[in-house]
């Protein structure tokens, strides 16, 4: 049914079951009058007139306010839980500018205090081997000494023992973080046939300086013939 507001005219186009079969009070969105609107079927007998006792004491129930019919809906059906002049939520939460300051204020903290790191420990790769933390690109500048020949022993319950050892120096003159050490060992073909992995004593050494490492297995192949040593995260060919 449609709806017109007897002060600014507006039209709204409603579904009868907004109405009721006993009629409701409504209010104009635009102009903000009320008035009680009749049953649908009653307006094919009476004619509506608007007099004062509605417009200052409307009966209940209690006024709604009708949203504007424009561009006009197409209803399949009645739908009787219907109400065409309920509230609707608004599509989109509401943003948090406080929220958004907040993380960037923890941001600019996190930023400030690596640069404050960075200028305490001299620069960003000295303050990488203060924490223990492997060089960027995956390089490293140090290098194995001194390293011991391959022990090979047979012990009282039958194994064999497999020992290694040597230094891994620092040739610069920066403190430098030590990587785990990659031992594999080569058959005569120089194919690997074993391979495990050494974790350091220390996880820096200072510039110049150097530390020793020491490693031992149990029933190693027999065949292998050679040792390689690397760093994990050194590029190949250390």
């Amino acid at each position: 049914m449609i709806l017109e507001c007897g002060q600014c005219h507006t039209r709204y186009l409603v579904p009868d079951s907004a109405v009721g079969p006993e009629g409701r009070t409504v209010r104009c969105a635009n102009c903000r009058h009320s008035w009680f609107q009749p049953p649908p079927g009653a307006l094919e007998l009476t004619k509506p007139v608007a007099t004062p006792k509605f417009e200052q004491t409307p009966p209940p129930p209690a006024p709604i306010v009708a949203a504007p019919a424009e561009p006009a809906p197409a209803y399949a059906g009645v739908d009787h839980d219907y109400d065409a002049f309920a509230h609707e939520p608004p599509f989109r939460p509401r943003r948090n500018p406080a929220r958004r300051w907040t993380i960037a204020a923890i941001t600019a903290g996190v930023l400030m205090l690596i640069a404050t790191a960075a200028l305490v420990f001299g620069n960003l790769p000295n303050f990488a081997a203060m924490l223990g933390l492997p060089l960027g690109g995956g390089e490293t500048p140090l290098k194995f000494v001194n390293l011991k020949k391959p022990d090979r022993r047979d012990l009282p319950n039958g194994s064999e023992l497999f020992a290694i050892g040597g230094q891994v120096k620092n040739p610069t003159g920066q403190r430098q973080s030590v990587p785990d050490i990659l031992a594999e060992l080569r058959d005569a073909s120089d194919r690997p046939v074993y391979k495990w992995t050494i974790k350091p004593d220390q996880r820096t050494i200072a510039p110049g300086g150097a530390m020793n490492f020491d490693s031992a297995k149990l029933d190693v192949p027999t065949s292998s013939r050679s040792v390689k040593l690397s760093f994990t995260a050194a590029a190949p060919g250390n």
